[in-house]
């Protein structure tokens, strides 16, 4: 079943970070990214840019709105994701516990289905 771990960290947290920590934090993803693959467990990873380039884009009436951010309702924004393939929602929660994100930001995780499936 496929789960997308969301790692979801706080606006203006990159900044406090100097190139190499960050450098250094990055490549310990990429190895937590590759020891998924290692276990056929990955489907997709990627590090998402900072929000403050991101546009949210809606549609109301016809008539298309586009809100470039960074957007000063924030408290959160999506760093990067990865898609897995999981047995069950305990293994993506065990995947989520050794994310190395899990330090520095809160891994959220979702199991993916289509949108008029309501499981709430």
């Amino acid at each position: 079943m496929p789960y997308m771990l969301l790692m979801i960290e706080p606006p203006g947290q990159r900044r406090t970070r100097t190139e190499d920590e960050g450098r250094d934090l990055y490549a310990r993803m990429l190895r937590f990214g590759d020891e998924l693959k290692a276990q056929g467990l990955l489907r997709a990873s990627e590090s998402l840019e900072s929000h403050a380039g991101a546009a949210r884009v809606t549609v109301r009436d016809g008539h298309a709105r586009v809100l470039d951010g960074p957007f000063a309702e924030a408290k959160e924004m999506v760093g990067g994701f990865f898609l897995l393939d999981c047995d069950s929602r305990e293994q993506a929660i065990a995947i989520a516990r050794r994310c190395p994100a899990a330090e520095w930001c809160t891994v959220e995780v979702r199991a993916l289905a289509p949108c008029y499936e309501d499981s709430a």
